[in-house]
């Protein structure tokens, strides 16, 4: 489980969707030592004057490379693994020709009674599921 979405300004190939799609699945199942299959990502590319994503006063330019990386997962995971991740997909885009600087994430945390994953049911507190890190 972690669900992630990635945006991408349109244009890229799509053998590079799924290149950053794989990179970015792949740093976290390095960082999260989550399983292989426990995979949910949903990738949108739109026009480049639909997306707006400035250097929050950091001093540096943003091209049309740009992967906006949400990452929906358990809460509970120290600052410290955070970083990992963020170095660790950063690591992961960086030979598909995306620099540090087009590589923006975010980790939403929540818990397991908001997630579903299939037949309306709620296989974390029904204990269908393991909870992750419990």
């Amino acid at each position: 489980m972690p669900f992630v979405r990635i945006d991408l300004i349109r244009g890229r190939r799509p053998e590079e969707v799924r290149a950053i799609a794989d990179a970015t699945h792949q740093a976290l199942v390095d960082v999260l030592d989550i399983p292989e299959r426990d995979r949910f990502q949903i990738i949108t590319e739109h026009d480049a004057d639909h997306v707006i994503a400035l250097d929050a006063g950091l001093g540096f330019e943003r091209t049309d490379r740009l992967a906006m990386i949400q990452i929906f997962t358990q809460s509970g995971r120290s600052t410290e693994v955070k970083q990992r991740v963020y170095h660790a997909i950063a690591e992961q885009l960086e030979p598909l020709g995306i620099s540090g600087e087009d590589v923006f994430i975010g980790i939403v945390e929540n818990g397991p009674q908001d997630w579903s994953f299939g037949f309306g049911r709620a296989q974390y507190t029904e204990g269908v599921l393991p909870v992750p890190g419990h």
